[in-house]
């Protein structure tokens, strides 16, 4: 009985806890990116982005090396569910992203939050490169 009890309690502890997760949906991702292509041209050079349509409300795609690449939904762990809710890049220094609706920030790098009120990073997808074919995907 003590045993029930216990499982019952942690069971309640853990989707109670659950409430308060900051989450963005999964939403299938499949995308091929022709990085050569003149109409991606930013990311033919280290720490150039570009927006592309896909995921939940959209993908940040950004080049971190040569031969590495990030890739992030825009958006916002902390307001997921607001459709004025989009990270977007900060132009003013392009290693940060930022919801203007909520003032959370994150970092480029990593998708990290380095301020507001979200606490999770940006949700990240799969990227494989091959040199010039960019594959994203979950």
């Amino acid at each position: 009985m003590r045993c029930r009890f216990t499982f019952l309690l942690l069971m309640l502890l853990f989707f109670s806890c659950r409430k308060n997760e900051q989450y963005v949906p999964e939403t299938y991702v499949n995308l091929t990116i022709y990085v050569n292509d003149p109409q991606n041209m930013p990311l033919t050079a280290v720490g150039g982005w570009k927006y592309f349509t896909g995921g939940y409300r959209g993908l940040i795609i950004y080049r971190k090396g040569t031969s590495e690449f990030s890739a992030y939904d825009r958006a916002c762990p902390y307001k997921v569910d607001e459709s004025s809710s989009i990270v977007s890049v900060d132009t003013s220094n392009n290693v940060i992203m930022k919801d203007y609706s909520c003032e959370s920030q994150f970092l480029m790098s990593d998708g990290s939050p380095i301020s507001g009120p979200a606490v999770v990073p940006l949700k990240a997808y799969r990227c494989v490169f091959d040199g010039s074919v960019l594959e994203v995907t979950n």
